[in-house]
């Protein structure tokens, strides 16, 4: 989630940018969990978008769960866009296109992920219900145009809305369409960082495969398992992408900071007002030299809004965000994270990652990237197929869950979290590929009963 940062402290020189990003290196045993999820929120009756105002729209099911929860709400221009647990738990936030996130807070097992899951989904059926409002668990909507997808009253998506048609052909779809789950995972020094950010840029492609699900776009099948993912391909090349010079000598903290300098800005916020600053530079902003504000220097705020703005397929914050898969069902949100703990918060797993992708290069794993969206598991690198490396992937995720052993009251390891994946990559279909062939056969050519099979 997008949540803007509120730090004035001056900045006053590039170095300050490095220690903040340095600051999120933590000690092992303060390793924590954040997981991250949208769902795309329909109007049972007719399976039609739900609309911001309206007795049955998003600001009443904020605002019942605002009763609910007794979390703070975000305010914005008089309108709640979101709510915040100020005790230090999770957030809820709203996607341009009404998408409903869960920003969950940070836990030490995926046990305590899949509680706060379940908590959280059985929270929102309370009060979503009686709105006649469901959710999706699909990773873009299925049915409408983007023309009929309602948009959300938050000022830096009005930005943000304005420049993604300058500098992409899918912007727009991403961000009021698609719905993604998200792992954050900590660091413990520079080097750990840049260890985990290697791996799991290069094995990203893989997580695309095993959750895709995002087959159908205006109703029809879109030629791909995962279209949120070939959206990102064509959204903004100057944000997104595979980092090639992560794998390079020397990367650490102050080569990504250099990396998101040169990424262009979208907007400064003073006070309530976002200034429409978008294809600017943050260097500028540094030198007191932007031209649509002259003199205004960086806070430290504008750099960690900033971050924000910013979509690679993993990101560097103060902790590190995986980005590329598709929501899906409960199931599946658990077995994300589960996934990418084994592999970075386990050693031995992480050091076999890496030997696992070591000598791959930036073409082979851009074309990884590329050829994923459409081809999934089938897809091939080094003559390998996909499916293949997956399994290598998923032993050593489960070797690493192993380790950690964190039971819960059953006795039960996280490992009972790859069982959904471990089907996939024996023969099974993806989501995807088992939506399509309901499409085909008993759904009649009709993405309607996704709204019944597919949600929460």
């Amino acid at each position: 989630m997008a949540r803007d940062q509120i730090d004035m402290t001056p900045v006053e020189s590039r170095d300050q940018l490095v220690a903040w990003l340095a600051k999120g290196a933590k000690p092992e045993a303060g390793f924590r969990i954040g997981t991250e999820h949208e769902k795309i929120p329909f109007c049972k009756a007719d399976h039609t978008p739900v609309s911001y105002e309206g007795r049955r729209g998003i600001r009443a099911l904020l605002e019942g769960m605002q009763a609910l929860l007794g979390w703070e709400p975000i305010m914005e221009n008089g309108h709640i866009i979101g709510l915040l647990d100020v005790t230090g738990g999770g957030a809820i936030s709203l996607e341009p296109g009404g998408q409903f996130e869960l920003s969950g807070a940070p836990l030490e097992t995926i046990h305590g992920t899949c509680r706060e899951l379940h908590s959280h989904l059985a929270q929102v059926r309370q009060i979503a219900e009686p709105l006649g409002i469901g959710f999706l668990s699909l990773g873009m909507s299925p049915k409408w145009t983007l023309a009929e997808t309602p948009v959300m009253p938050k000022r830096r998506y009005g930005i943000m809305s304005g420049y993604m048609p300058k500098v992409g052909g899918h912007g727009l779809d991403m961000m009021f369409r698609t719905a993604t789950v998200q792992t954050n995972l900590d660091f413990s020094s520079e080097a750990d960082m840049v260890q985990k950010l290697r791996v799991s840029l290069a094995l990203q492609p893989i997580a695309t495969a095993l959750f895709a699900n995002s087959p159908f776009t205006d109703g029809k099948p879109n030629g791909f398992l995962s279209m949120r993912s070939q959206i990102w391909l064509d959204t903004d090349g100057d944000r997104t992408g595979m980092l090639p010079f992560a794998f390079e000598d020397g990367m650490g903290y102050e080569r990504y900071v250099d990396y998101a300098l040169d990424v262009p800005m979208y907007f400064v916020k003073r006070g309530d007002t976002y200034h429409d600053v978008a294809g600017a530079s943050f260097r500028d902003l540094l030198a007191g030299k932007l031209e649509a504000l002259p003199g205004e220097r960086a806070t430290m705020s504008d750099w960690s809004n900033h971050l924000t703005t910013i979509f690679p397929e993993v990101r560097v914050k103060r902790y590190l965000e995986m980005r590329g898969a598709d929501v899906g069902r409960t199931s599946r949100i658990c077995s994300l994270s589960a996934f990418w703990v084994g592999l970075l918060y386990d050693q031995p797993s992480l050091d076999g990652a890496w030997e696992l992708v070591k000598d791959w290069t930036a073409e082979e794993r851009g074309q990884l990237r590329r050829d994923v969206p459409k081809l999934g598991l089938s897809a091939r690198i080094r003559n390998r197929s996909l499916r293949d490396v997956a399994k290598d992937t998923l032993d050593l995720s489960r070797a690493g869950l192993v380790a950690r052993a964190r039971e819960n009251g059953l006795g039960d390891d996280e490992t009972i979290y790859l069982a959904t994946l471990d089907q996939i990559v024996d023969g099974g279909a993806s989501n995807a590929e088992d939506l399509l062939a309901r499409w085909r056969g008993p759904w009649a050519r009709s993405v309607d009963p996704a709204f019944f099979e597919e949600a929460y």
